[in-house]
C-alpha cells in the first residue's frame, strides 16, 4: 500500500479522509492561490490543487511517499467566483449575493501518484433559502466563516437552516469529494 500525504491545512479534509478509514499523513507547503485567467471554472481548483500537490512534492522529494493528494474548493455564482472573506463585510456580501440562489461548488483535485498526475473536479449545485440580513450576520458573527470558500460552511448552522437543495455530492461542499477520490484510489491501486 502507498503512502499517502494529504497536501491539506483543511480540518474538514482531513476528517474526511479520516472518515474514510485511510492511512495518511498531513504535509503542507504555502502556495499563491493565484491562476491564469484563461482557465475555465472547473479547470481553477484544479490548477490550484496541482500548486498545492507540486509545492508538498518538492518538500519530500526525497522521502518514500509515492502518493500525494491535493484538493482546493472554489464556489461559483453566475460565473463569478467568490473567494474567501477576508474579513465580517466581505462574508456577509458573499452570503447576501447567495441568499435565494443556486451556485456552484466546485472542487479540484491532483494527484501525483508514480510520476503521474491524475486530476478531476466535482461539481455540485447549492441553492439557499432567502436569507435575511439578520440570519446572515448572525451566522457570520457566531461562526467567523473567513476560511471558507464563499463565505460558509455547510455543516455550520448556515448550512441546516439556509439550505434548501443539493444537488450532487455533499461532501464536496466541505471540501473534499471523498467517494470519487476513494474511486480514483482504488483504481491507481493506492489503497
Amino acid at each position: 500500500m502507498a503512502s499517502i500525504i494529504l497536501a491539506s491545512q483543511s480540518p474538514r479534509r482531513k476528517m474526511l479522509l479520516e472518515w474514510a478509514r485511510v492511512s495518511f499523513e498531513v504535509i503542507v507547503s504555502e502556495t499563491n492561490e493565484e491562476f491564469p485567467a484563461s482557465l475555465s471554472m472547473q479547470e481553477v481548483p484544479i490548477y490550484i490543487a496541482h500548486q498545492k500537490a507540486l509545492a508538498v512534492k518538492e518538500k519530500v522529494e526525497n522521502g518514500n511517499i509515492t502518493c500525494i493528494v491535493a484538493a482546493d474548493t472554489i464556489v461559483v455564482l453566475d460565473n463569478e467566483i467568490l473567494g474567501k472573506p477576508l474579513n465580517r463585510e466581505q462574508a456577509i456580501d458573499s452570503l447576501l449575493k447567495l441568499a435565494g440562489k443556486t451556485h456552484q461548488v466546485i472542487t479540484g483535485v491532483s494527484i501525483l501518484y508514480q510520476g503521474e498526475t491524475h486530476s478531476f473536479s466535482e461539481t455540485t449545485q447549492v441553492t439557499f433559502h432567502p436569507l435575511t440580513k439578520q440570519q446572515i450576520e448572525f451566522y457570520v458573527d457566531e461562526y467567523k466563516p473567513y476560511d471558507k470558500a464563499g463565505g460558509y460552511a455547510i455543516q455550520e448552522w448556515i448550512g441546516v437552516v439556509g439550505i434548501q437543495n443539493i444537488q450532487g455530492d455533499f461532501y464536496n461542499v466541505m471540501g473534499l469529494p471523498v467517494s470519487r477520490l476513494m474511486q480514483q484510489l482504488q483504481k491507481l491501486k493506492v489503497i
